[in-house]
């Protein structure tokens, strides 16, 4: 049994908890400053969309890319319908792939289907969104709004992550 005094106990507690404890508030603090760092998550029904981003554009670029997940909670499937923003005179569902060795693109029509109990991502070099005719540049660190039509959920606003041009990966989305 210990007959410390509580400010001889706080003496007698080993100094590596403290560095250990400082550490672990300056990660958090880290994390929570760190733009894109928190997960932003829209719920539209079953489906659940994760982490909308797009990437910043060079000057004079007439398009970006735009990227996320669709999680479908339900048992029923559903279909992403369209896209709409104020970044861009239009949107668009695209696909890239490689065909005889040769990258490709076209324009997804009637839709993209999200499975029952399944998750779709759209990412570089697959599935994306193209922001065409673009009204302004989006510049990292800035959000912009956008709203996703599904066919069973309807529609559902979103915000868009503008991250650095070389992040997360993959090719340049069309850049002009």
């Amino acid at each position: 049994m210990s007959y410390l005094l509580p400010a001889a106990r706080a003496q007698a507690r080993p100094r590596g908890f403290e560095r250990l404890g400082l550490a672990v508030f300056a990660l958090l603090l880290l994390f929570a400053c760190v733009p894109g760092a928190q997960a932003h998550e829209f719920k539209a029904g079953d489906l659940e969309v994760g982490h909308p981003w797009s990437r910043a554009t060079p000057p004079g670029a007439k398009v970006a890319g735009g990227y996320f997940t669709v999680t479908n909670k339900g048992n029923v499937p559903d279909r992403l319908l369209s896209i709409s923003s104020d970044l861009s005179d239009k949107a668009e569902l695209h696909e890239m792939g490689v065909k005889d060795g040769v990258m490709t693109m076209r324009p997804v029509s009637g839709g993209l289907e999200i499975p029952a109990g399944g998750k779709v991502a759209l990412k570089p070099g697959g599935y994306h969104l193209m922001f065409i005719g673009l009204k302004r540049q989006p510049k990292q660190g800035e959000k912009f709004p956008a709203t996703l039509t599904f066919e069973r959920a309807g529609s559902v606003k979103v915000e868009f992550a503008v991250e650095g041009m070389g992040e997360a990966g993959g090719m340049d989305d069309h850049a002009e």
